[in-house]
């Protein structure tokens, strides 16, 4: 068994194929005065040749896929007219007397090797675009053919360093039952087309083989948890088989479970909403199905640019999220850059030896206030046009709510100066993420429209576990005792001020704390869709007074692990009353 990262759910079996890598091996050739107008014209044909392919990519899978996956060919197209990837070939051929394809070579390593040395993990992966698009190029220059795949349709598992969106835009999704890369993360575009796409899907096995997979090994695969067995024993396969119908059961009765109420046994009524990084996630048809949107990160706006975006540009994004929301409720988090967010052309952010606890979220918005009032005028005059509510990450006192308060203030007179519609009455949030939030969220609670409760930071600091280090990653624990009486206390807060409370982490989504929600009074959770799914399948079958009977027993527990028993079993009572409702049906 060799254990990787799951980067789209579902189980595959079968024969792998191995895809090979293109090595490109090219002289050091250099080309004659009179020659680099040739080199150019050789350079331009490429050009053309390479959109026109990827347009037509984007055209055929358009259909299979979503627009959001679909746009990441526009990212390819951009690519090919970027000044500062063009300037840098050109430069290569008219300087160094270099031929096409050797410039090109070089402006790719130049450009991944650029990206590979930052630490944000999203950037890294946008090297892999830079890759994709130069072989794109390189190939039509040298003359060389595509790779083909094996031509009898038998459906196998596809194995590869790495893949790109073109790579995958080639595939017929019927005969690929799953994939594995060595590299790779998942926030790669290529995990992103696979989860659009269904395929299953492990990466980061880098490092991992003992031997590498060679074409026609049998090969199973688990998207879920990240786990590969190659040549596996009989007893195994027939394990997995059964899996894989049962995830495929269950994948049929998730979509079926959509459409119910999010509703308990004894008519608690939660609001599930879902967690958002762009408009284009809003296309999904799932999305009529929840209550709407509980955390917009807009700091994915000014990512992967080469400059902040203007007022104008976040109205616009805004505007049409509130607007395909057709007044469903949309949660507008001010952006949260720095620690894990780094942004390039952002002069302010420097390196630091803790960048979690450093100069980011609210701190980077009152200390630019000019860059934060840009986003505050955005997000006053999308609300106008939808029921928009905006929340301030990581604020750790009053000082800084008040202080992000009188801007907010400023903004709208400004806006009213200007004769701008807005919402006056606009609902005002703080994220609650860390200890001090949570300590003080009585004094936060008088000041405050609504709680917004962020589990990923909170038991990041809660335990100072950092939760990006594999080496501790076994204490990053969820159910530590001390993060549910942290979670009391902002419940209770929020109940003694008549204050809504939701929670937008990771944690919102796990059906072990379900139980808990329910116990804390907390109705409010958002989540990735699948998760909705999961959670609208369990409500019916669980009672709100039999979890909030266990909140005394569970506040008196010393580890995490008898707490997580006594969900799991409870949970395990769900489970057996859901097999046999279905049995009666």
């Amino acid at each position: 068994m060799i254990k990787g990262i799951g980067a789209s759910s579902g189980i595959a079996l079968g024969r792998a194929f191995v895809l090979p890598d293109w090595e490109w091996d090219l002289p050091e050739q250099q080309v004659d005065v009179s020659d680099l107008a040739n080199e150019f014209e050789r350079l331009y044909d490429g050009i053309r040749t390479s959109k026109h392919e990827i347009q037509s990519m984007k055209q055929e899978i358009s259909g299979v896929i979503g627009e959001e996956e679909s746009n990441i060919f526009d990212a390819h197209l951009a690519i090919l007219d970027d000044p500062a990837f063009m300037n840098e070939i050109q430069g290569i051929i008219h300087r160094q007397y270099k031929a096409a394809e050797v410039a090109v070579k070089e402006a790719i390593e130049h450009f991944t090797d650029m990206f590979d040395l930052l630490e944000d993990q999203y950037m890294k992966e946008r090297a892999m675009d830079i890759k994709d698009v130069g072989n794109r190029l390189l190939k039509h220059l040298l003359g060389t053919p595509e790779i083909t795949l094996p031509k009898d349709n038998k459906p196998f598992i596809l194995v590869a360093r790495e893949l790109s969106p073109s790579q995958l835009a080639n595939l017929n999704p019927s005969h690929v039952m799953g994939m594995i890369t060595l590299a790779g993360g998942e926030t790669s575009h290529a995990a992103i087309l696979a989860r659009a796409l269904g395929i299953p899907f492990v990466l980061g096995l880098e490092g991992k083989l003992k031997e590498p997979i060679e074409t026609d090994d049998y090969v199973i695969l688990d998207g879920e948890s990240g786990v590969v067995y190659v040549n596996p024993e009989a007893r195994t396969i027939d394990l997995y088989e059964q899996r894989k119908a049962q995830w495929q059961k269950q994948k049929e009765k998730l979509q079926t479970a959509s459409k119910l109420p999010a509703r308990t046994a004894d008519g608690t009524q939660l609001k599930l909403s879902v967690n958002i990084s762009s408009v284009r996630e809003l296309d999904q048809p799932l999305i009529q199905d929840v209550h709407g949107v509980g955390l917009f990160r807009t700091e994915f706006l000014y990512m992967d640019r080469d400059a902040f975006p203007t007022e104008e540009e976040q109205f616009e994004v805004y505007r049409a999220a509130a607007e395909k929301l057709q007044g469903k409720p949309l949660v507008i988090r001010t952006f949260d850059i720095g620690g894990d967010k780094q942004l390039d052309y952002f002069s302010f952010l420097e390196e630091e030896d803790n960048p979690f606890l450093g100069y980011r979220a609210i701190r980077i918005c009152l200390d630019q206030p000019k860059l934060f009032k840009t986003q505050l005028r955005a997000i006053l005059r999308a609300s106008h046009y939808g029921l928009i509510k905006m929340m301030y990450p990581m604020v750790t006192s009053m000082e800084e709510l008040h202080q992000a308060n009188q801007l907010l203030s400023d903004c709208k007179q400004e806006l009213r100066a200007e004769k701008k519609l807005f919402n006056e009455h606009i609902q005002i949030g703080v994220t609650i993420e860390v200890p001090a939030a949570a300590l003080i969220a009585d004094l936060l609670a008088e000041e405050v429209d609504f709680f917004s409760i962020g589990t990923n930071d909170l038991v990041q600091y809660t335990l100072a576990v950092d939760r990006m280090n594999e080496k501790i990653a076994d204490l990053y624990d969820p159910f530590h005792p001390a993060v549910l009486r942290m979670l009391r206390q902002v419940a209770q807060a929020a109940e003694e001020h008549d204050l809504e409370v939701s929670v937008c982490g990771e944690m919102a989504g796990d059906e072990r704390a379900l139980p808990l929600w329910l116990a804390l009074g907390i109705h409010h959770l958002s989540m990735s869709m699948q998760s909705v799914l999961n959670l609208k399948s369990i409500l019916p079958h669980l009672e709100t007074h039999r979890c909030k009977r266990l909140l005394p027993e569970l506040l008196k527990m010393k580890t995490s692990d008898e707490m997580k028993k006594v969900l799991q079993a409870l949970l395990l009572e769900v489970q057996h009353a859901r097999k046999d409702k279905s049995i009666e049906m």
